[in-house]
């Protein structure tokens, strides 16, 4: 049985922040490999501007190649909304029945678990494996009424805490500013040659 980590997200761009996670979480949990799934339409950001899931999908592959342990899977992008994480967990459960899946997600996620749909189903396919945010704090105890025996689920993972935000890097290139050392290389090329975040 291998252990799989599940990764997640709107990647709109993919950052230094992702990589960090998705690493510390391969390293630390002895991963096979990690999952990057691009949400394609999450219910969270409904109303919210998106960049096409087709160029953030290309985005997660360039990040991806970088990186033996790290695949880019589409079950998100090739099944009809809405598209919950505890729906894109089942199916790959039925993908890799024969692996431990594992889910990579920030301690932002973690506090707003409660919020998210069927949580307790979720719990009970995964573990989770948390990387704290520096801009995130969660009440252990509130959670654990909200979802009864969250915490044996979940795995703290320590390692650098980067604060970077989508929405801060899209307003940085939307100003013109340096995202430097913040997206990597391949990612700002695309960007610019894709002609994205030039409206804010």
């Amino acid at each position: 049985m291998a252990r799989i980590g599940v990764f997640g997200g709107t990647f709109d761009p993919p950052h230094i922040g992702h990589l960090i996670l998705a690493e510390v979480a391969r390293d630390s949990l002895d991963l096979e490999a990690v999952l990057w799934v691009v949400a394609a339409d999450p219910p969270h950001k409904q109303g919210l501007s998106i960049t096409p899931v087709s160029h953030r999908l290309q985005m997660v592959e360039l990040v991806a190649a970088d990186n033996a342990a790290f695949r880019v899977s589409t079950v998100d992008v090739e099944r009809p909304g809405p598209h919950y994480s505890v729906d894109m967990l089942r199916l790959l459960s039925g993908q890799y029945p024969d692996d431990e899946l594992v889910f990579i997600i920030g301690g932002d996620s973690l506090a707003d678990l409660p919020q998210w749909h069927q949580p307790r189903e979720l719990i009970e396919m995964t573990k989770l494996a948390v990387l704290n945010r520096p801009t995130a704090s969660f009440d252990w105890p509130a959670l654990e009424s909200a979802i009864p025996g969250l915490r044996e689920h979940v795995v703290m993972l320590h390692g650098p805490q980067i604060a970077v935000a989508g929405v801060d890097l899209r307003r940085r290139f939307h100003k013109g500013q340096s995202v430097r050392y913040l997206i990597p290389e391949p990612i700002i090329s695309y960007i610019r040659a894709n002609n994205l975040y030039h409206e804010a």
